[in-house]
């Protein structure tokens, strides 16, 4: 049982587009870093008001409650497939339209705090499943959107997009500071 999980995916284990994401988690053992993400995303939306979260910094662009909705559908997809791949079932998983599911997920009816506690409880759920996995888990493969990817990418994915939307947050909506990102 991994309780921590210090290697990173190569490129071989993912489709480029992931570097993306990947590049942007910190060296160190990546269930500290998953966990230390919890109080810094919440840190950083917590102080933020309903107006601020109904707010799109472009038009077309998505709200604040949108990015956090979209980052609890994010969590889920991947902790899925880190799921199924390490269970070694071998069944190609669809890709997901994040925007479709945004607009179907109907974020801005809803509290930017519930939002943020129901990302916590699917973050807290992906850590349960890294930490209950067999080691050996993490080189397993699968395919997700046609690509092949290990079960380490998926969970150093859920990591790097927590980042990347952290410093979104931060660069594109003006909230917080540098000091959040975890």
């Amino acid at each position: 049982m991994p309780s921590s999980v210090l290697v990173r995916p190569t490129a071989a284990d993912h489709a480029e587009y992931y570097s993306n994401y990947i590049r942007l988690v910190p060296g160190g053992n990546l269930v500290e870093i998953m966990s230390a993400q919890i109080p810094a995303l919440r840190a950083l939306l917590e102080r933020v008001g309903d107006a601020d979260a109904g707010r799109r910094y472009a038009p077309g662009k998505w709200t604040v409650r949108e990015v956090v909705g979209h980052l609890t559908d994010t969590e889920r997809v991947f902790s899925y497939r880190a799921t199924a791949f390490s269970r070694g079932d071998q069944q190609p998983l669809a890709s997901f339209d994040q925007a479709a599911w945004n607009t179907f997920g109907a974020y801005d009816d809803r509290r930017l705090p519930d939002l943020l506690d129901e990302w916590t409880d699917t973050r807290r759920s992906s850590l349960a499943l890294v930490r209950s996995m067999p080691a050996e888990a993490l080189v397993r493969r699968g395919v997700a959107s046609g690509k092949e990817i290990t079960v380490l990418a998926c969970i150093s994915i859920l990591a790097g997009h927590v980042n990347y939307h952290i410093d979104h947050l931060r660069d594109h909506y003006g909230i917080g500071s540098a000091e959040t990102r975890a």
